[in-house]
């Protein structure tokens, strides 16, 4: 059998016909609907239905293939629960603060605004670096997945994957913005689920994974033990990471000031929360079927080596099926985070340029422009970029407590807030580990690695998000004064329509 699934013509065919039906669809509904309002919130004017769409298909990028069996594979079922949940209960919690939001800001289009406001200059620069950050790295996540994954099905060097993927999804997304991302969305949706049941399906119709409880026992017994260790450690840190990194996605904040009503929006969420949850569940599930079938020698590459084995390489429809699903999936999530990123440029522009917000909105296409040209630059490498994703993590754990505690609790300050956050990035940041993660800036470096016992020394990515996560609650709790009050109607007040 050839070394690949496809040949180059059919894979760069697949990927230019996919990626230019999208860009089609983006530019066309896009065409005389490209307002200030319509470009950061879809003029407010998002259904139910539309809006779990776009919710679903933005969060499912090309990651939900490749993170949670890769993480299965060492850290069994307490990794897929943590990353199940804590990838699918950020859309319950959206919908708490969601409608806390749009009752004290109506008028508002992201959570920097409210943290402006309500914590100052120092919180609100910090946040919004931070949102960036994790978005940027994001981006660079799932380029250089779809460009790692035509590689593998047809050998095609990273960069034209990358280039071809950046340009269309950058043309439809700046040019229509949030409007032309949920529209695409919902075409996004339908490939997305129809091809990724088929692929699914094909996994376990494969007589290569055949698998019982008993040969699950034998062979991956470990990782469904509940004495696992690393199990548990595994679920809280993911569960903790990516929960606290999807409330500060500004795509979602978009879509919740994008949702018609409250009604909408909990409807909307509520139904994106059920979706997602089982998918996860099965995805994850993957990881323990390689480890048993033997396909787990690369972990990135556990759904792919489950479904293109040598008894199903030679079938270039499905091949071309999983293609299409990477490149919707891909595209979907993109979308969402150009334009994400774009508004925040347009949004926030205004504290650091004295400019109008259609010139902001020029400057944002500039400025998006660079940043996703850097992706390119990772991307076309075939980085990793898991590390750069923990960090962006671990700055998000620092933060989430003191801005979401702050959203409901008019007594803790503007200092407060910020100095609990920097607790939680010292203490977080001494104990998160190095590249090899087997030393951190205080464990094997300050001191030796023996002076602390081996559940500490041997869970350093566990303890440094737990750190960074519960040291602001705690510092919040300990100093708060409740003499020092918020008055929230400032937020309404000061927060008003960008036009």
């Amino acid at each position: 059998m050839s070394a690949f699934y496809l040949s180059q013509t059919v894979t760069l065919t697949t990927l230019v016909i996919t990626t230019s039906i999208f860009a089609a669809i983006g530019f066309f509904f896009s065409k005389g609907k490209i307002s200030i309002s319509s470009y950061l919130a879809a003029d407010r004017s998002i259904g139910r239905k539309s809006l779990t769409a776009s919710l679903t298909a933005s969060c499912f990028g090309v990651w939900i293939l490749i993170g949670p069996s890769e993480a299965a594979t060492w850290g069994g079922l307490g990794a897929i629960i943590g990353y199940a949940f804590g990838q699918a209960l950020p859309f319950l919690a959206f919908i708490i603060i969601g409608k806390r939001m749009r009752k004290i800001m109506p008028e508002g289009n992201s959570l920097t605004q409210f943290v402006f406001v309500r914590f100052g200059t120092a919180m609100f620069k910090l946040v919004l670096a931070l949102s960036i950050f994790y978005m940027f790295v994001y981006l660079c996540a799932e380029v250089t997945a779809i460009a790692k994954i035509t590689n593998l099905i047809s050998g095609i060097p990273l960069w034209q994957t990358s280039l071809l993927i950046i340009i269309t999804t950058l043309g439809y997304t700046l040019y229509g913005g949030l409007r032309a991302s949920i529209f695409t969305d919902k075409f996004q949706f339908v490939i997305i689920m129809i091809f990724l049941i088929i692929a699914i399906n094909q996994v376990f119709v494969t007589e290569t994974n055949s698998f019982s409880i008993e040969l699950i026992k034998e062979k991956a017994g470990t990782l469904i033990s509940s004495k696992y260790f690393y199990g548990y450690t595994a679920g809280l840190t993911f569960f903790i990471a990516v929960f606290a990194t999807n409330l500060f996605d500004q795509g979602i904040w978009q879509r919740v000031y994008a949702a018609e009503s409250n009604k909408d929006l909990v409807i909307g969420f509520t139904s994106a929360f059920f979706i997602i949850l089982p998918f996860l569940f099965i995805l994850g599930f993957f990881g323990i079927l390689a480890v048993v079938t033997g396909n787990a020698k690369d972990p990135s590459t556990v759904f792919f080596s489950l479904i293109l084995n040598p008894m199903t390489g030679s079938n270039s429809i499905l091949t071309i099926t999983i293609l299409t699903l990477v490149i919707s999936l891909v595209v979907s999530s993109m979308d969402t985070l150009i334009n994400a990123i774009s508004s925040l440029f347009i949004i926030n522009g205004g504290k650091f340029f004295k400019l109008t917000p259609r010139a902001l909105r020029q400057l944002s296409y500039f400025l998006v422009i660079i940043l996703s040209g850097i992706v390119f630059l990772v991307a076309s490498k075939g980085y990793s970029v898991l590390f750069m994703f923990l960090f962006a993590d671990l700055l998000c754990c620092s933060a989430v407590f003191p801005v979401f505690y702050g959203m409901f609790n008019k007594n803790i300050s503007k200092k407060l807030g910020l100095y609990s956050v920097i607790s939680g990035l010292i203490s977080g940041l001494a104990l998160f580990p190095n590249q090899t993660f087997e030393k951190s800036i205080l464990i094997g470096n300050i001191l030796p690695a023996e002076y602390f016992p081996g559940w500490v020394s041997t869970a350093l990515l566990f303890w440094s998000f737990v750190l960074a996560t519960f040291v602001p609650m705690i510092v919040v709790f300990i100093f708060n004064k409740k003499d020092k009050t918020f008055e929230f109607k400032k937020v309404k007040e000061e927060v008003k329509y960008i036009r």
